[in-house]
């Protein structure tokens, strides 16, 4: 029996079955959403077992953002016997596809088996004492985006969401990775320095365009969750110079190697 086509949940188990014919992989373990600068950890976990168009796989679209690669991978994580999966194909709420597109490569990831969800971005960063190239731990977040992904009557509890075990394992490989609260804006202009002075006040360090609605569906999913930022650059108000894309672009590229060795220790471990 065809699955009905607006049942996101359907669309991600077809979703989940081309993956596994494709890759030959029955169940992956681990999935990463790999955001701007982080890209080169896929090259780090191990062995690239296959590599799929995202157009390919239904639900998918090409990406939308510049340095953001259109693919998803599957690769065999060295030493593990556990299988990643990779996503470069991210959605994000400003290109106007609505909410289920934004976490439909989560909800793929926990049709495919997997139980273990690495979400990470480029930021803004609100503390003076992050210099661009900082990778921060993700410990909470404030959902400022005026949706959810969750439909329905369905109470999903978000405490721990960005699991505590999860950041104590990261820690092992870097003792000295700070966390902080990302604070999630629809995008896809940047801030304005009125509202990155808000988000301090309300207890944000990190402030960006993605990750938020992703982590709420992973928990809906049942997965653990763990979110790591790099900062791009400093935020409106707080930067000395006007914020453009190629800066976080260039930041990405400059900070890349270091903070992909990081996240390819990180996953190892999980």
């Amino acid at each position: 029996m065809t699955e009905p086509l607006d049942d996101p949940q359907a669309v991600a188990r077809a979703a989940a079955e081309h993956i596994a014919a494709a890759t030959g992989v029955e169940r992956h373990d681990i999935a990463l959403v790999l955001g701007s600068g982080w890209g080169g950890a896929a090259d780090l976990l191990g062995e690239t077992v296959a590599t799929i168009p995202s157009t390919d796989v239904p639900g998918f679209a090409p990406p939308a953002v510049v340095g953001h690669v259109g693919t998803l991978r599957s690769v065999r994580i060295d030493g593990t016997g556990k299988h990643a999966l990779v996503l470069g194909a991210r959605t994000h709420l400003y290109e106007g596809r609505g909410v289920r597109a934004v976490v439909h490569g989560v909800r793929t990831a926990a049709a495919a088996g997997v139980r273990t969800l690495v979400l990470t971005n480029g930021c803004g960063g609100l503390r003076e004492e992050w210099p661009a190239g900082t990778p921060v731990l993700i410990s909470d977040h404030l959902n400022l985006t005026a949706t959810s992904p969750i439909e329905g009557a369905n109470f999903v509890d978000l405490t721990d969401l960005y699991a505590a075990r999860l950041r104590a394992v990261a820690r092992e490989v870097d003792p000295d990775l700070p966390d902080g609260v990302y604070v999630q804006f629809r995008g896809p202009h940047y801030e304005t320095p009125a509202e990155v002075r808000m988000a301090q006040r309300l207890g944000g360090d990190l402030v960006g365009m993605s990750t938020a609605l992703e982590a709420i569906a992973a928990r809906e999913a049942g997965l653990e969750v763990l979110g790591i930022s790099l900062v791009t650059n400093p935020a409106a108000g707080i930067s000395a110079t006007p914020l453009s894309h190629a800066e976080v672009i260039e930041a990405g590229q400059a900070a890349g190697p270091r903070i992909s060795a990081l996240l390819a220790a990180v996953v190892a471990k999980l």
